[in-house]
């Protein structure tokens, strides 16, 4: 049976990064993440309804989130959704909440703001952090690679006629 846990959200972090450590010395950074929608309602009314959403980055990531992200700042995340159950110590009942566990981040608004909403659009100085760059695993290979130019076969490979017969070079899927 098939199945695919990807979750990509862009959004404004709700609070400053935590970031703290592993017995072992990893680092974990715990962010909230505010996702808007806006629609038209059928009366032609506009409304906007916000997901409130928890992440948790790890190793450089995490790092790095905790060192350049702020309360307010605009970034991608791509991840997959993860099930944390637990027993309330108070009343003992089973509890559970559903996570964004990163696996790729970029950050969207460069260093002086620009692209946060709410503010002025202004230089702010130093706060923000580097311009927008993307951290991503070697293994996990999000963005397409460059495309290079590949020659059609030739009629000779597939021994029949011109494979391009009625088309133009762009017309070509690869």
């Amino acid at each position: 049976m098939a199945s695919l846990n990807k979750v990509l959200l862009i959004g404004n972090l709700t609070r400053d990064p935590e970031v703290r450590y592993t017995p072992k010395g990893s680092a974990v950074c715990d962010l909230g993440l505010a996702v808007n929608r806006r629609y038209t309602t059928e009366s032609g009314e506009r409304q906007e309804e916000v997901t409130f959403l928890d992440v948790v980055l790890w190793g450089k990531q995490a790092e790095l989130a905790g060192q350049y992200l702020h309360k307010g700042r605009a970034v991608f995340i791509e991840g997959r959704l993860q099930m944390d159950t637990w027993e309330d110590k108070t009343t003992q009942q089973k509890r559970s909440k559903i996570k964004i566990v990163c696996e790729n981040m970029q950050f969207i608004d460069s260093k002086g703001g620009g692209g946060q909403r709410g503010g002025d659009g202004g230089d702010h100085g130093d706060e923000g952090g580097p311009p927008a760059r993307s951290f991503q695993r070697p293994a996990a290979a999000g963005a397409r690679p460059p495309q290079r130019p590949q020659a059609p076969p030739s009629r000779d490979e597939f021994n029949e006629g011109p494979i391009t017969e009625g088309m133009e070079e762009d017309d070509i899927p690869f």
